[in-house]
């Protein structure tokens, strides 16, 4: 049998690759709602005080097997004129936190005062996140007027939209006094990545539906009416929308180690599962029937992004390619997995071969969903520079590394022209034109290609047996990405291997990359610098979770009717 090895990081981590990676069994929504049910978490609404006009408090409960955790959501009576979903927003239609145990009353009342204003608030290490979302206005109040007159709401307008309230920011890990990454990375439930933000938008979703259907209670009592209760199907349906900018871009280059960890647990996954000789029926009938339903998710993707639309149209052509093939192919033996992947990279777009990547790991839970204990990073001694390192090993590693950026002509425009920079105003990361903007003297160190060559060049005169330590001495400017060298050395997905600053990069690439692990699917880029996503979409509420639901609600029912009409 041929050793297969891990795919190649020079493969992997190009930016048109990493911008089309799909959500898979790793991704950490779904490693939440499989924990969730597997340990058998209890969920509990245990207050939910608001009035006519929608404000007040709720509290969510979930109760593991060893501590519980709380939602405490707060909701506003938000006038049109200030809802924005800025950074820089300082109200929103509602504000939460997710509180480590259970709340008591003083909680609520001193949180009352600091999570509605969120940044201008503080919390202490009890609060794990901070958070705030805004209404889709429309699909609200489309869904109250029907539900107060005692009808349902329109399908065809919840699929357009996809959620009644989306975020605008889920903060964790210190942010505004919350608790530190390092305070709860040692519990079970959160040792895999993000699990705090993920929990926390998980019940967020269950508060919305909850309040909607509360505000169209007291429409219709008002007008001596009995709502109509929201279909249980039309509720699971909507999840928590969320608009994503360039805040999130930078997060994967100034996390190397951690994001080494994520894409290093999906390719130890793929290359697991290629491995396997052969395929049972039931592993066989599984794919199949999880191919069926994801095309169905691809037939209702739509976006209006010109090159969003061009790679639907590829993965489109691409199923039609994978059904041709899958009806040839003999799947139980012959290394099956292998294979397909093997046909996919010669004959798919790469979103086609991300798809198919991420779906030949969902019958193999068993084999690779542990992975996801790997993904989390603690890079205290990863970042320690290794001073008596070599000149000679530096510059082997930087050429094996970093040699297509050693090749480029960093003096072309084209090729420096864009810096990152943070905005005054806004507070937020922004990507701005070099030789346009006078914002050079801002800029971020968010281009470690151009700077690893600059460090090549720099050691042209130094004799290989000479120390790092040294070199560093006489050229510190140098040291970050020295540093970086050093880490991607010992964490080989850890750097992104394309122009960050070039005049044709593509930020939502990194987006896309990054809400993938997350779990987002249908990703609806607005602009090459935001894109717009759906959380929890068909997830079970955390009072229908089971075992049996826990795993697959990410793909849609085989029975779902599709808008061009494919059954």
């Amino acid at each position: 049998m041929n050793t297969i090895p891990r795919r190649d990081p020079e493969l992997v981590m190009r930016l048109a690759r990493l911008g089309s990676i799909h959500q898979s069994r790793l991704s950490f929504m779904r490693v939440l709602t499989r924990r969730l049910a597997r340990e058998g978490w209890r969920f509990e609404k245990t207050a939910f005080n608001i009035n006519d006009v929608g404000e007040g408090h709720a509290v969510y409960t979930a109760y593991g097997p060893d501590r519980a955790y709380s939602l405490i959501a707060y909701a506003h009576d938000l006038p049109p004129e200030k809802r924005s979903d800025r950074v820089i927003a300082d109200a929103w239609d509602a504000t939460f936190t997710l509180f480590d145990g259970v709340p008591t009353a003083d909680d609520i009342e001193r949180l009352s005062h600091n999570i509605p204003v969120q940044e201008a608030g503080r919390v202490s290490g009890t609060e794990l996140s901070v958070s705030r979302a805004n209404r889709s206005v429309r699909l609200w109040e489309h869904v109250v007027s029907n539900l107060a007159e005692g009808n349902q709401p329109d399908i065809d307008q919840i699929k357009a939209v996809g959620y009644l309230m989306r975020t605008t920011a889920v903060y964790g890990s210190g942010k505004l006094g919350a608790a530190d990454r390092e305070m709860i990375a040692d519990r079970p439930e959160f040792r895999a990545p993000f699990q705090v933000e993920m929990l926390s938008v998980y019940l967020t979703r269950w508060f919305v539906l909850d309040l909607v259907q509360y505000m169209a209670d007291r429409r219709a009592a008002a007008n001596g009416r009995e709502a109509a209760q929201l279909s249980p199907e039309i509720g699971r349906a909507m999840g928590i929308g969320n608009s994503t900018g360039l805040g999130m871009a930078p997060f994967l280059l100034n996390h190397p180690v951690l994001f080494n960890n994520w894409v290093a647990a999906r390719e130890n996954a793929i290359q697991t599962v290629r491995k396997l000789v052969k395929a049972s029926a039931d592993e066989i009938a599984l794919f199949q029937s999880l191919i069926a339903r994801s095309k169905i998710t691809i037939a209702q993707w739509h976006s209006e992004h010109p090159i969003q639309i061009e790679k639907l149209n590829d993965l489109r052509a691409d199923v039609a390619k994978v059904d041709d093939y899958l009806a040839g192919a003999d799947l139980t033996s012959g290394q099956p997995w292998d294979a397909l992947y093997r046909w996919a990279e010669d004959n798919l777009s790469l979103e086609g071969q991300e798809w198919i990547a991420s779906l030949i790991l969902e019958p193999y839970g068993s084999l690779v969903d542990g992975y996801a204990q790997d993904m989390a990073a603690d890079n205290t001694a990863t970042f320690r520079i290794a001073g008596a390192m070599s000149v000679g090993d530096l510059r082997a590693l930087l050429t094996d590394v970093y040699s297509w950026a050693i090749d480029t002509n960093w003096q072309a425009p084209e090729n420096r022209a864009r810096a990152w920079y943070v905005s005054e105003e806004k507070l937020e990361p922004r990507l701005g034109e070099r030789f346009e903007e006078p914002i050079e003297e801002y800029e971020q160190p968010l281009a470690p290609g151009r700077d690893a060559a600059q460090l090549f060049n720099a050691l042209n005169h130094w004799p290989d047996e000479a120390q790092v330590a040294d070199f560093l001495l006489r050229h510190p400017e140098h040291r970050h990405v020295l540093r970086r060298a050093q880490i991607v050395g010992r964490a080989p997905y850890a750097e992104i291997r394309d122009n960050t600053i070039s005049d044709h990069v593509l930020p939502i690439d990194m987006l896309r990359c990054k809400l993938a692990f997350f779990g987002a699917t249908q990703f609806d880029p607005r602009s090459d610098r935001w894109v717009r996503i759906c959380m929890y979409g068909n997830a079970p509420l955390p009072t229908e979770l089971t075992q049996d639901n826990a795993d697959f609600w990410v793909f849609p029912d085989a029975d779902t009717k599709l808008e061009e009409g494919v059954a």
